[in-house]
């Protein structure tokens, strides 16, 4: 008999399964899809040879991810590209607000009024990232954070809605590049903990940087998939699972998965039946003839460009999608991945992609209103398109099973369930069946390629296998 079966072999189910495997347990992992990766995938989807990112490909949470950190997954082949600036945000008089390494740089893009301001709201967390991303991606399962003053002045903003934390600034460059970072959570800007999200989205960029992977976000599950096998744990992959007797005789059974699906393969009934799932996106992979025209010169320069001027733009779009209403101008998240990794396209060609939000299960085309707004800071971009692929709601959900009706986030980021995921109990890993857990997305810390929620899920079920309740 196994120690511990894994299901879904994204970075939380990999992760686990290396953290099982570390403390001597044996373990395998089965993975429907005929390759490991999960959201965190490079293939051809357009041209050969363009390398896209289907999801994620920009990783500031995964090069400052203490479960990460703590392997030596450089030495399974992950290496960290770092852009010339982790993030412009541009706008229509072709300057841009720029996330930088430095706090000076990026102080002095959002103008002389809100430079100091914006100095004093990061100062107290320079320099203490280590602390910060183990409190901010732990679960308060694990007791007291390591930083517990720390972690206490950090809340005051963290629980703030972007909307909110923005009233500092007296003008539209730093509450629009803080906007812009809150839109990761696929939340209005009104949201609570949106605040947060956008703070530790601002001290990553400083602190460890907004990478990507060469060769792309695959090399992820690649170097974690190849240190689980040095550990002598074995992955299955093409072996879709529908239900837990199919799998072979473990101790303990733990799904990267969505609550639904756990659901439905262990047998748990409406275990989550008031688990709510969010908006979704609606994204381009683009294969290009030369880099993106920015006008905005930092934009050139940076891997990660947020195309909406306004926070006003930015909550509006958000705020329509999350009530069921595609935005006519939608706020766009893109990535260049190929400004800093030439093995992603041949010689003198580029990668790009954008994304803008939409309801989840949405079935139109956003792709003319994507194409426009991207036209208004980067004039001519459409002449250098040779192939795009197209990915809306239904398309995102056939691709990824964990993104229930598009919903890239495994769960909606609002209310109660921003902290709560998937719901209240005392160790939110475990479910009712006592050998079956959950280590995917939908439980804390939430999304990101990160591995933490699989790190902390391998703690709950190696306490149970060695009986410590």
């Amino acid at each position: 008999m196994l120690d511990a079966v894994v299901v879904g072999a994204g970075p939380n189910g990999l992760t686990a399964a290396v953290e099982l495997a570390r403390r001597g347990f044996t373990v395998e992992v089965f993975e429907a899809a005929g390759t490991i990766g999960g959201g965190a995938r490079t293939e051809e989807l357009t041209l050969p040879g363009y390398r896209h990112d289907p999801c994620s490909a920009v990783h500031p949470l995964g090069v400052g991810s203490p479960a990460f950190r703590a392997m030596p997954l450089a030495r399974h082949g992950l290496e960290w590209l770092h852009p010339e600036l982790p993030l412009a945000h541009p706008f229509p008089d072709g300057t841009a607000a720029v996330l930088a390494r430095s706090v000076g740089e990026t102080a002095m893009s959002l103008g002389p009024r809100d430079a100091g301001a914006y100095r004093r709201l990061v100062a107290p967390y320079l320099r203490r990232w280590d602390t910060l991303a183990r409190d901010f991606l732990r679960t308060q399962w694990n007791g007291l954070p390591a930083d517990p003053v720390g972690w206490a002045r950090f809340g005051l903003h963290a629980a703030q809605p972007v909307s909110l934390l923005t009233r500092r600034f007296r003008d539209e460059k730093a509450r629009a590049i803080l906007a812009g970072m809150a839109g990761h959570a696929i939340a209005p800007t009104s949201g609570i903990g949106t605040g947060g999200l956008a703070l530790f989205f601002a001290l990553a960029g400083h602190a460890v940087g907004w990478p990507v992977p060469r060769g792309g976000s695959q090399s992820i599950p690649d170097a974690l998939g190849s240190y689980l096998r040095e550990q002598g744990g074995a992955i299955h992959v093409g072996v879709e699972v529908k239900r837990l007797d199919e799998l072979p005789p473990a101790r303990a059974y733990v799904f990267d998965t969505s609550p639904t699906a756990l659901a439905r393969i262990a047998g748990l009934g409406n275990a989550y039946r008031h688990f709510r799932y969010g908006a979704s996106v609606f994204k381009i992979d683009y294969a290009l003839d030369g880099p993106v025209p920015w006008t905005a010169p930092e934009a050139r320069r940076a891997g990660t460009v947020h195309v909406g001027p306004t926070a006003g733009e930015i909550g509006a779009a958000l705020r329509a999608a999350t009530e069921g209403r595609a935005p006519d101008v939608p706020f766009l998240i893109t990535a260049q991945p190929s400004v800093v990794d030439d093995s992603r396209a041949p010689a003198g060609k580029h990668v790009f992609w954008a994304y803008g939000h939409v309801p989840r299960g949405w079935d139109g085309d956003a792709t003319e209103a994507i194409e426009r707004q991207i036209e208004r800071f980067a004039p001519g971009f459409r002449d250098l398109v040779l192939a795009r692929a197209v990915a809306g709601p239904p398309q995102l959900a056939a691709r990824n099973a964990n993104y229930v009706d598009g919903d890239i986030a495994c769960g909606a980021f609002a209310g109660l369930q921003t902290v709560i995921r998937p719901k209240l109990t005392r160790v939110p890993y475990t479910t009712a069946h006592p050998s079956v857990f959950l280590c995917s997305s939908a439980t804390p810390p939430g999304p990101g390629v990160h591995g933490m929620s699989g790190h902390h899920a391998a703690r709950a079920v190696w306490r149970r296998l060695r009986g410590y309740g």
